[in-house]
């Protein structure tokens, strides 16, 4: 066989050509918003959202209701129990998280035990891509140019809100409503990935296309057009991988993009494993010892576009302030670090990311 027949032979039929489709809008669309999520630390948010979603979706079922309807509706209704979870204080925000999703997917596997229904609703936690109709297919499309457009006008405004709310909050920006947006969007593009891989993976097309473009640049600019560009490969390759394998295709996608993470996370010519094995060889004893207290596994490297104002501002006014020859202060490291550790959501140190 040609091996171009590996390609052209699938596209042949419709049901193929519709699976490809949906699956490069619900690709895109996770992939972009993936990069924040990443860069904030949601990637738990994600996971609860994608799971809370099932009741909404056998509801509307059962109701002849368009199920991207009822997804919307407990996506935004698990969001709104996570907070006022944690408003009380007592229970810490991931276990907030927790106790929501999981309760909420309980009852979703409970609704898919007693609901009569001629429709297998199996499909709904594992997916079902290749039988996705032309309503289901423009239901995708608009969902996710819904999610891509606020998306790509909002961008930078979310991108100033993940490095530092305090600075969105003094040029008139709200960082409580850009979160509710965020999370807005996680629900519907989660309704959007529903339809490809199933509840249950779901979270992998939210959390590994963002993951994968951050060991692969320093830029966030860039990581918007890698993380799309490697989830789309990636999830056509699964879906052609099912046809000739007769295989799960929402398992295969989520396979592929693993694997391409593994690939990616052993061989980044900077942030890999085997990259960052040569620098500490190259390096030597000699320079270990000159590293100082520094970690030997430092992660990706703070990004190359400009740093938070008040991270500036603190040290020119600490240098401005201090007498020549002497050597910075200790309050100047601790002001620093508490600066750019001053992040919406946690945002790890170790893996700083710069708006574009």
């Amino acid at each position: 066989m040609n091996p171009l027949d590996l390609v052209t032979e699938p596209l042949q039929y419709d049901f193929m050509l519709r699976a490809l489709a949906a699956t490069s809008l619900a690709a895109v669309v996770c992939a972009l918003l993936s990069c924040w999520l990443v860069l904030i630390g949601w990637s738990l948010m994600g996971d609860a959202v994608s799971h809370a979603v099932l009741p909404g979706v056998v509801l509307s079922y059962a109701l002849g209701l368009p199920f991207a309807l009822g997804a919307i509706v407990f996506g935004l209704l698990a969001v709104v129990l996570i907070g006022a979870v944690r408003e009380s204080r007592r229970v810490a925000e991931d276990a907030a998280i927790g106790i929501v999703f999981t309760t909420l997917f309980a009852l979703g596997l409970v609704l898919i035990s007693v609901t009569p229904s001629h429709t297998d609703l199996g499909h709904i936690l594992f997916g079902s891509v290749l039988g996705v109709s032309r309503g289901a297919l423009a239901q995708i499309a608009v969902l996710a140019g819904v999610a891509l457009t606020v998306l790509l006008l909002r961008r930078r405004d979310l991108t100033l809100y993940a490095f530092d709310p305090t600075h969105a909050r003094a040029i008139g920006l709200s960082p409580r409503r850009l979160g509710a947006l965020l999370l807005g969007l996680l629900a519907v593009t989660a309704v959007v990935a529903l339809q490809v891989v199933g509840v249950i993976l779901v979270v992998a097309m939210l959390i590994i296309p963002g993951a994968t473009a951050r060991l692969l640049t320093d830029r966030f600019s860039r990581m918007l057009l890698i993380a799309p560009t490697l989830s789309v490969a990636a999830s056509a390759a699964g879906i052609l991988l099912s046809y000739w394998l007769d295989a799960a295709s929402g398992g295969l996608i989520v396979l592929v993009q693993g694997a391409l993470y593994a690939l990616v996370h052993l061989f980044a010519p900077r942030y890999g494993l085997l990259a960052r094995h040569r620098a500490r060889r190259v390096e030597g004893p000699a320079g270990r010892a000159s590293s100082g207290a520094a970690s030997s596994d430092p992660g990706p490297a703070p990004m190359e576009d400009q740093a938070p104002p008040s991270v500036t501002d603190a040290q020119i006014a600490s240098v401005a302030e201090r007498p020549s020859g002497t050597a910075p202060s200790a309050a100047t490291s601790e002001t620093s670090s508490a600066s750019e550790n001053s992040g919406p959501s946690r945002i790890s140190s170790s893996a700083p990311t710069t708006m574009p």
